[in-house]
């Protein structure tokens, strides 16, 4: 009892401790996942200032956190671009190789790339292609580049 008064009664600093972990588990993280919660703990601050209930304080604070979440963590997604990273194989799609090992419908052959890594490689129609063949890279199954002759 003693303590939920020392809760109750401190709650603007237990709103600032609320932001305070959740900014500490983001910067851990770097998902989006706790920003909103940290983000809407802010207003939470100033309206514990008021005599409005706890538990109306708590239900404000979670359709904030809520609405954040809806509104505003797909723009930031998009914006930091998360979720959408390349690799250095993705720069080589589209590009040129040189076939040195025989493609054929039932074998992978090699292809090196213009900055001489060495790839597994087959033909993306299961044709037979040639040593010496110059193709495009179509795709990327694993570590194996799906080509089709140029």
């Amino acid at each position: 009892m003693i303590m939920t008064e020392f809760i109750l009664s401190n709650l603007p600093w237990v709103w600032v401790g609320i932001l305070i972990i959740c900014l500490v588990i983001e910067a851990f993280t770097m998902a989006l996942t706790t920003i909103w919660p940290a983000i809407a703990s802010i207003p939470m601050i100033f309206i514990s200032r008021t005599n409005l209930p706890f538990r109306w304080q708590l239900l404000i604070f979670v359709l904030l956190t809520i609405a954040l979440i809806i509104i505003t963590r797909p723009i930031a997604i998009k914006k930091l671009k998360l979720g959408n990273e390349k690799t250095n194989a993705d720069t080589i799609l589209g590009k040129e190789v040189l076939i040195v090992k025989k493609i054929t419908p039932f074998e992978k052959g090699e292809a090196k790339g213009q900055n001489g890594v060495m790839w597994t490689a087959k033909s993306i129609d299961d044709s037979e292609i040639e040593e010496n063949t110059i193709c495009i890279v179509e795709k990327i199954e694993g570590n194996t580049l799906l080509l089709r002759k140029k």
